[in-house]
């Protein structure tokens, strides 16, 4: 399981890249999703790549991001008891479980925003430009993913 967050905005963004952030439902900088370790899903990542930041997320980041920032439909937040009665999961640590097992998908739970609404990084993004390998803050970064989102929960999620 992938988080996948955008990081530029989009100004002068081509119209094929700007196609695919959509169908990511990425459309503004700060958001982020969850999204299946697939061939079609690397592909889109790949097309994306300047203008994203994505790695795999941990078990207990994403139940605290679902925790945190999952809201449903009327901005109400998602709770141990909706996925109880929706989904057959106990809480929601384990429906994180078998989110990053690849049991379940986030869009599985009904009436569920498949965007998560993050802050902006505390201490700031590194180089905007830039690929994390090159010291910035676009591409593959990995299990340095979660630090990211943790940065990004703001103050309620710390």
């Amino acid at each position: 399981m992938f988080a996948v967050i955008r990081v530029r905005g989009r100004t002068g963004v081509r119209r094929d890249i700007a196609d695919t952030l959509k169908m990511l439902n990425l459309t503004r900088v700060n958001h982020c999703v969850l999204i299946p370790d697939t061939p079609a899903y690397r592909g889109m990542l790949k097309k994306v790549k300047d203008y994203v930041t994505w790695g795999e997320i941990d078990e207990s980041t994403a139940a605290r991001l679902i925790r945190v920032r999952g809201r449903l439909y009327g901005d109400k937040p998602i709770t141990d008891e909706y996925i109880k009665e929706n989904l057959g999961y106990e809480n929601i640590e384990e429906f994180a479980k078998a989110l990053v097992a690849g049991k379940a998908l986030y869009k599985d739970i009904p009436d569920v925003k498949p965007v998560f609404r993050l802050h902006p990084p505390l201490k700031g993004w590194e180089k905007t430009k830039r690929h994390f390998t090159e010291g910035g803050a676009l591409g593959y970064r990995g299990e340095k993913i979660n630090e990211l989102i943790l940065r990004m929960l703001g103050p309620g999620g710390e």
